[in-house]
C-alpha cells in the first residue's frame, strides 16, 4: 500500500479486545458457530442473519420490555418489514435506567453558565413534567412540539412525553416564524414548549415577538416557557394560554416515573427534512426502531459504556440531538452545549472536552474545517487523554481534515466520520473500532445495514461512484410520513429509484478496504457531458487553497448541456482575480479531472446553509435558474440567496 493510502490510525490489540463490539462478537460466535476473523465477517453475518443479530442485540443491550415471539416478519419487504411486532416497550424507561447521584447530564452555555444534573435529579424532573402533562390531558399519540435550546430541561420534557407514549418534535430557537409554523403546523401539537430567548455569539436574542406571532398559528392548548434567560414569566404572559415552566410543574412533587409500554413501532419522534425545495417532510420514527439503532451505534460502534461521557455539538433541530440523548440508554453521561462554538474563541469546545473529560467528542465536518483554518493545535494546548473517539458528520470530511485531527488534535484516536440522515435518525456507515482509519474514508457499513453502491444499471460496484442503497430492512426505517395515509410520499422518497431497496440519495464510492467516500447528494450531483460528478470532489480540492474558505458548486443548464458553476467564499483580504481563478481551476484539474473544472468561478461573501450548517446547493441551483426557493425559512441565512440573483456572468 502506497503512503497516500496508508492508515492514519490502526487500533491496538488492547483497544480491539476491550471494546464492546468484541464482547458482542464473542456472543455472536457462540450463537452462530462461526468465527469472525474480521469486521467483514461479522458484518456479513449481521446482514445475512438479521433475525439472529437483532434478537441477540436486544438481549446484549438489556432492552427493558417484553421482546415477544417474533423478531422480524416480512423481512423481504421494503417498506413493509416489521421488527419485533409483538414486543412492548417504552423508550424513556430504557433511557432512565439509573436513579443515582452520578451525573446524567452536563450542560454548558456559551457565556460559561454550567449545570450538572444527576440521574436522580433527572428522574425527579421527568416525574414532575410527566405529572403536569397528565394534568393537561396528554396521553398516547398526542404531539408535543418544542422550539428549545439544547438544555437539560429539553431532555427531561422529551423523556416525560415518551414515558406517556406522546410524540415529540423539536427545533432550535433560532428557527424563524415561517419555518416553525411550516413544521409544527402540520402535526397539530397539543402542547408547545419554547424558551424565553437564547444566546449566540454574545448576543441575547429575546423571543417574545417571534413567539407572539407563532403561537396563535399552532392552535396549541398550552405554551410552556423554559426559563433559559430568566424572563419566562414575562414571555409567558404575552402569549395566549402561556405559562412559565416553573408554574407548569410547581404543584407536583417528585415520585417514581411511570412508563406506558407500547408496541415496538409506536411513534416516538417526528423529524423534518430540511425543506429548502418544498414543505418539510414530517418523518415519523418509532420508539423501538430508534432505541435499537441508537444503542447499536453507541454501544458497538462508539464503544459507549456506563460512566462514559458523550458529547455532540448539535441543536434540537438536528437528528444528532436525538442520537446524542440515546447515549443515556448506555448509562453514559450526556454533555450538552448551547451557543456558538467560537465564542468567546475557538477553543471553547476543546476546553469543555478537557475539563469534563469527554470520552466521545462529536461535531460537524464544518467545525473541524473551521478550527483547522483558525490554526488551532489542541494537541499542544489541551489534555484530551480521556477522548478515545472523535465523530464527524453533517457533510463529507475532507482528507486534509483527517490529517489535521491526527497532527493537531490527538494522534491516538479513532476518527469516525459517519453518515446517515434524518430519514433514518441513524447511520448507514460510520466508525468501526476493529478497523484502521484511512484519509477521507468512512471506516465501514454499520452492523446489520446491508449497504451497497449501485451504478446506473443497478449493479453493485466497488471503486466506482454510485447510489448508496440499503438492500435489507432495518429497524429505524420510518413508520411513514405524517398525513401520508396512502404511503405514496414515503414510497416515492426512498423506493421509486430501485424496487425493494432503500435509496438514500447519496452519491458514494465503496473502497477496496470496504470503506466509503461520500461525494455529495445525488440530487446535487453535476452532469457535464453526461458524466456524474460529486460536489464533494471539487470541495476537497478548492478548500485546500489558503485563499478559499469555502466553496459551493451547482450545475447550470446551458447550451443543451450542464456547466459547472463554482461559488467561493474567500479568506479575509483576498480578491478573486484572474490569477486566483487560474490557480483554482488548476488545483481542481490536477486533483480530479478536466471534467471537474468549473466553467465559471464567482466570489460571494456568504453561502446559504441549513439550520444544521450544511450548505444548500439546491437552493442556489433554483435561484440561478430564476426559480423561487419554496421554503427559504429552512435556511439559517436566507438573505444570502439575494447574492445569487441576476449574476451577469451567468447570463452569457
Amino acid at each position: 500500500m502506497n503512503e497516500k493510502n496508508a492508515p492514519l490510525w490502526t487500533p491496538s490489540p488492547a483497544y480491539v479486545e476491550s471494546c464492546p463490539m468484541s464482547v458482542f462478537a464473542q456472543k455472536a460466535e457462540n450463537l452462530s458457530g462461526k468465527k469472525f476473523n474480521s469486521y467483514s465477517d461479522l458484518h456479513k453475518w449481521s446482514v445475512d442473519s438479521m433475525t439472529d443479530f437483532w434478537d441477540l442485540f436486544w438481549d446484549d443491550a438489556s432492552i427493558i420490555g417484553e421482546k415477544g415471539e417474533w423478531t422480524i416478519i416480512d423481512s423481504d419487504k421494503m417498506p413493509g418489514a416489521q421488527f419485533f411486532p409483538d414486543a412492548q416497550l417504552n423508550f424513556a424507561e430504557n433511557l432512565l435506567r439509573k436513579n443515582t447521584e452520578e451525573p446524567a447530564i452536563i450542560f454548558r452555555r456559551e457565556d460559561g453558565l454550567s449545570e450538572t444534573i444527576s440521574w436522580k435529579e433527572l428522574n425527579n424532573l421527568v416525574s414532575r413534567i410527566q405529572q403536569a402533562m397528565v394534568a393537561h390531558g396528554i396521553s398516547v399519540g398526542d404531539r408535543i412540539a418544542a422550539m428549545v435550546p439544547n438544555s437539560p430541561h429539553t431532555i427531561a420534557a422529551m423523556l416525560a412525553a415518551a414515558s406517556l407514549g406522546a410524540i415529540w418534535s423539536s427545533c432550535s430557537p433560532d428557527f424563524g416564524e415561517k419555518s416553525v409554523v411550516d413544521r409544527f403546523g402540520q402535526i397539530q401539537p397539543t402542547l408547545f414548549f419554547a424558551c424565553d430567548g437564547y444566546l449566540y455569539n454574545g448576543k441575547d436574542i429575546d423571543l417574545t415577538e417571534r413567539l407572539v406571532n407563532i403561537v396563535p398559528q399552532l392552535g396549541v392548548e398550552k405554551t410552556i416557557i423554559f426559563p433559559f434567560m430568566e424572563r419566562s414569566e414575562r414571555v409567558a404572559s404575552a402569549l395566549p394560554n402561556g405559562i412559565s415552566f416553573e408554574t407548569f410543574i410547581e404543584s407536583f412533587d417528585p415520585r417514581e416515573v411511570t412508563f406506558k409500554r407500547l408496541p415496538f413501532a409506536h411513534p416516538l419522534y417526528i423529524l423534518f427534512s430540511s425543506g429548502t425545495t418544498g414543505a418539510p417532510k414530517c418523518i415519523v420514527h418509532s420508539a423501538g426502531g430508534t432505541l435499537l439503532q441508537h444503542l447499536k451505534e453507541h454501544r458497538l460502534h462508539c464503544g459507549t459504556q456506563s460512566g462514559d461521557r458523550v458529547f455532540y455539538f448539535t441543536t434540537c433541530g438536528w437528528m444528532m440531538w436525538n442520537w446524542l440523548v440515546s447515549a443515556l440508554g448506555c448509562g453514559a453521561t450526556v454533555a450538552l452545549y448551547d451557543g456558538s462554538p467560537f465564542y468567546p474563541d475557538a477553543n471553547v469546545l476543546f476546553n469543555y472536552a478537557e475539563e469534563e473529560k469527554f470520552t466521545v467528542f462529536g461535531t460537524s465536518a464544518k467545525y473541524i474545517d473551521s478550527v483547522r483554518n483558525a490554526d488551532l493545535s489542541p494537541i499542544n494546548t489541551h489534555n484530551l487523554s480521556s477522548v478515545r473517539m472523535i465523530a464527524s458528520t453533517g457533510s463529507p470530511l475532507l482528507p486534509e481534515n483527517f490529517s489535521y485531527i491526527y497532527s493537531n488534535v490527538k494522534a491516538d484516536i479513532q476518527l469516525a466520520s459517519i453518515s446517515g440522515g434524518t430519514d433514518i435518525v441513524a447511520c448507514f456507515v460510520g466508525g468501526v473500532p476493529w478497523k484502521p482509519v484511512f484519509p477521507g474514508e468512512i471506516q465501514g457499513a454499520m452492523l446489520a445495514m446491508d449497504v451497497k453502491v449501485l451504478n446506473d444499471q443497478g449493479e453493485p460496484v466497488v471503486g466506482e461512484k454510485g447510489e448508496l442503497v440499503c438492500a435489507s430492512p432495518f429497524p429505524s426505517m420510518p413508520i411513514g410520513f405524517w398525513n401520508d395515509t396512502s404511503g405514496e410520499k414515503y414510497h416515492s422518497a426512498y423506493f421509486d429509484r430501485f424496487d425493494n431497496l432503500w435509496c438514500q440519495g447519496d452519491f458514494v464510492e465503496k473502497t477496496e478496504q470496504d470503506g466509503f467516500i461520500i461525494h455529495g447528494r445525488s440530487d446535487a450531483t453535476l452532469n457535464p457531458g453526461g458524466v456524474r460528478i460529486g460536489t464533494a470532489e471539487i470541495y476537497n480540492q478548492v478548500e485546500q487553497l489558503a485563499e478559499v474558505e469555502e466553496g459551493l458548486c451547482v450545475g447550470q443548464e446551458w447550451d443543451n448541456d450542464t456547466r459547472i458553476i463554482l461559488f467561493v467564499r474567500l479568506a479575509v483580504g483576498i480578491t478573486l482575480d484572474d490569477d486566483l481563478i487560474i490557480k483554482i481551476r488548476k488545483k481542481i484539474r490536477s486533483g480530479t479531472s478536466p471534467r471537474h473544472v468549473p466553467a465559471v468561478v464567482i466570489a460571494v461573501p456568504d453561502l446559504p446553509r441549513t439550520k444544521s450548517g450544511k450548505i444548500s446547493e439546491l437552493s442556489v441551483r433554483e435561484i440561478i435558474h430564476g426559480r423561487s426557493v419554496k421554503n427559504d425559512g429552512a435556511l439559517a441565512n436566507p438573505e444570502s440567496l439575494n447574492l445569487f440573483k441576476n449574476i451577469a456572468s451567468l447570463m452569457k
